[in-house]
Order: structure tokens, then C-alpha cells, then sequence
């Protein structure tokens, strides 16, 4: 007596899998698909799943690179730099921890419905805006709450106060966590949650950008505790969320990379001792509003497309709009970034402390230079928590040249921002 077998072809239909029945066969129930596929054989008697499986990898397994962990680093480091790195090891740990959920948060937006305008309790979408005039995506409310938790959680007596570039003043750690408990720390921290949120509707990259200063020992912080020049953070670093999640950190003493093992989830020191290049071919502005830019500005861009600049070669663009993402090419590449003040917006749109002073320390550190255009960014003095400036960013001699051409082509009349 002979057993009824179908055959089933799994075929590939919007997306998900369709089956299709073909005409009796033999006494086996047999599973083809269009693509190469782990394939599974099932006994028509029984139903019953047998231990037997095809491999559908071919070639050896891949080897993985004997490579740090980025704890294992904090640790060294911490050993090498004594007391005040041995404070901001549990808080950098932290922050490494705040970029995986961020990573994992941002990868799953569109299944999980994190698109969109945040919204209330009841569901209605929030209208208002926040301190910087921009109305709040879900998921900047979403990463703003992790990057809180985890600089105040992250060990008591380390981080005392928080700013946030999506809140409108800084917040103490009791605050934050809701015990006093967390009220003593000798630090404070800055930081910008989701850099360039709106890419994400569009699969582009995003990043998380954070600096740390030193309190006035014995002093409670306060608004004023923040306004601190960029030359006194102790740390900056940013995490970029694209084709491959990489932390970017410097503690005063040049700049490493760790990249986001998916396995296993866990950074591993890929990029040791990160050094731009002197110069670059790149340049990220967004020349949708050149017209707009200052004579000194418009005249360098117009260098760097005729190829008579001082690096000698006609230059290329590259524009994400996200600075984390933007910048990490010119790091990586050579060239330079800016978001020059234009005439709505005569001190540009970038946020000194949460953004520009990280990215000018890591800018440094790695051999580069960040200026507003008129001097160093590092050596500015804040005078508010959201004070903006004009940001350059990149390969010192690209920085430099812009300079230079702020010197000669500048004037009163013409000038914008005044910084």
C-alpha cells in the first residue's frame, strides 16, 4: 500500500512564504525552495520532524579577528591614566551599553511603529516643539530617556548632573533617577540622543554624540557648571548606527574605534589610534543653502570644486545630513565638514556643548582641527546650555585654508556670526 506524497514549493510571494501543491508522488513528503535554503525532510507517515539538516553555507567557517573588547580597553586604560579614568570607566561602560539598546531601538523603528511625531498617553501627537524649535520624533524621546538612565545609573558619586540637547534645562541625577542617592558625582554630562532622527524614515545613518566635564570640586552643579570652554572635557566620543555600528571615543589622549560585534554583541577595538588624514578630498556642506553662506565660505567651496585650492585636487561631495555620519567619513577619509552660519541662521544651527565642542575634541585629538571659522571651537565660552556657533570640521589644512580665506575675503558688512 502505497502512502499519499505531496510535493510543496516554497515560492517567494510579497515578501513571505507561499506554498504551492503539486500532483501525487512517491512515499516522501519533500520541501524545494527557489532559493538555497535550510531545507528540513519530513516522513509522510508520521509528520514527524527528523534530526537530519542541509547546510546551506558553503566553505569553512568564518573566523572572527582576535581583536579588544571594549571593556578590556576601559580597563587598561583606566590602569594606564590612574584615578580619573578609573572614576569614568563604569560611566564610558555605560555609554557603550546606551548605544547597543539605541542600535537595537533604531534598527527595529519601522516593525515596532517608532516612526513619526512622538505622542502622548492618549495617542495624540505632541505639537509642541522643544527648545530648539523642532517637534520631537518618538524616537528622541525614546534614546533621550536611555542616554539619561544610563549616565545616572551608571554608578553613584560619578555623574552628578545631566544636559540634554532635547531638554530645555540640565537635570540633576536625583532628578533623573528619583533618589538622592545619585546627588554626588565630580562629573556632568552632555549629549545629543539621536542625531539626524529624521534620516531613519529613509534608512540613512544616525548617531548619539556625549562629552564629559569635571565639577568644581565641592560644588553642587548648577546651569553654570555646564558653561564650560570644550578644552576642559575629559571625554567625548559618538556612536554612528549605519552598515556597521561603531563607538568613536577620545579620553584626552588621541581617539580609538570600537565596532559592534552583532554576534555577540559587543564592541571590539577595530580602529586603535584613529589619525585623519593632513588633508582630504571631501566636503560635506549642504550647498542647498550656499547663496546664503558668507562671501569667505562661498569663495573656499568655490576652491574645492574648480580643484585651485591648496590641496591641489577638485574635491568631492558628500552630504548625509547627520553630522555624526558626516563627520566620521571626513574622519576617516580626510576633508572637511561645515555648517556655516547663514543669514536666518547667523550662528549656524549646531549646539556647542552637544555637539560641536565632542566632535572639535575628537577632531583634535586625532590629528585634525575644528574651527568656527574665526578661531578655535574648543576655545569658546558658552554663555547658554543651547548657545550655537558655525562648526568646521576636518583635515588641518583644509581647516586652515578656511581659515585663511575668512581672513582675507571677510569683512563687516559681509560678515555673519561674529564669533
Amino acid at each position: 500500500m502505497h502512502s499519499l506524497i505531496l510535493i510543496i514549493t516554497a515560492v517567494a510571494f510579497h515578501g513571505a512564504s507561499a506554498f504551492t501543491i503539486q500532483k501525487p508522488f512517491q512515499n516522501t513528503l519533500v520541501l524545494t525552495a527557489q532559493r538555497k535554503v535550510s531545507t528540513t525532510v519530513f516522513s509522510s507517515v508520521d509528520n514527524v520532524e527528523q534530526p537530519k539538516r542541509f547546510s546551506t553555507l558553503a566553505g569553512p567557517k568564518q573566523k572572527k579577528k582576535k581583536l579588544k573588547t571594549f571593556s578590556r580597553y576601559l580597563e587598561i586604560e583606566s590602569w594606564k591614566r590612574g584615578p580619573s579614568a578609573r572614576d569614568l570607566e563604569p560611566v564610558l561602560r555605560s555609554v557603550g551599553e546606551a548605544c547597543k539598546q539605541i542600535n537595537r531601538i533604531v534598527q527595529r523603528a519601522q516593525t515596532d511603529d517608532l516612526y513619526g511625531v512622538a505622542v502622548d498617553e492618549n495617542g495624540t501627537p505632541l505639537e509642541d516643539t522643544n527648545v530648539q524649535g523642532e517637534v520631537q520624533q518618538k524616537l528622541d524621546v525614546v534614546c533621550n530617556a536611555i542616554m539619561l538612565k544610563q549616565f545616572c545609573g551608571s554608578s553613584k558619586g560619578v555623574i552628578a548632573a545631566v544636559a540634554s540637547e532635547e531638554e530645555d534645562v540640565p537635570r540633576g541625577c536625583p532628578d533623573v533617577m528619583g533618589d538622592n542617592a545619585f546627588a554626588a558625582g565630580d562629573y556632568v554630562a552632555v549629549f545629543d540622543p539621536l542625531d539626524g532622527s529624521k534620516n531613519i524614515e529613509a534608512s540613512l545613518p544616525v548617531g548619539t554624540i556625549f562629552g564629559i566635564y569635571k565639577c568644581q570640586p565641592g560644588t553642587k552643579p548648577t546651569e553654570e557648571t555646564f558653561l564650560q570652554r570644550g578644552n576642559e572635557m575629559v571625554a567625548a566620543g559618538y556612536c554612528l548606527y549605519s552598515a556597521t555600528t561603531i563607538l568613536v571615543l577620545t579620553m584626552g589622549s588621541g581617539v580609538d574605534g570600537f565596532t559592534l560585534d552583532p554576534d555577540n554583541s559587543v564592541f571590539l577595538h577595530t580602529h586603535p589610534d584613529i589619525r585623519i588624514p593632513s588633508s582630504g578630498p571631501i566636503y560635506s556642506f549642504n550647498e542647498a543653502n550656499f547663496h546664503d553662506f558668507s562671501k569667505p565660505v562661498q569663495r573656499y567651496l568655490d576652491a574645492l570644486k574648480e580643484g585651485s585650492s591648496s590641496i591641489g585636487v577638485r574635491s568631492n561631495a558628500r552630504y548625509v545630513g547627520a553630522l555624526v555620519a558626516d563627520v566620521h567619513n571626513v574622519l576617516i577619509n580626510g576633508g572637511i565638514y561645515g555648517y556655516p552660519g547663514t543669514r536666518t541662521n547667523p550662528q549656524g544651527k549646531l549646539r556647542l556643548l552637544y555637539e560641536s565642542n565632542p566632535m572639535a575634541m575628537i577632531m583634535e585629538q586625532a590629528g585634525g582641527a575644528a574651527s568656527t571659522g574665526r578661531g578655535r571651537i574648543l576655545d569658546v565660552d558658552p554663555t547658554a546650555v543651547h548657545m550655537r556657533v558655525p562648526t568646521f570640521l576636518g583635515s588641518i589644512d583644509n581647516v586652515y585654508e578656511l581659515d585663511q580665506f575668512h581672513q582675507y575675503y571677510d569683512d563687516s558688512a559681509e560678515s555673519i556670526g561674529g564669533i
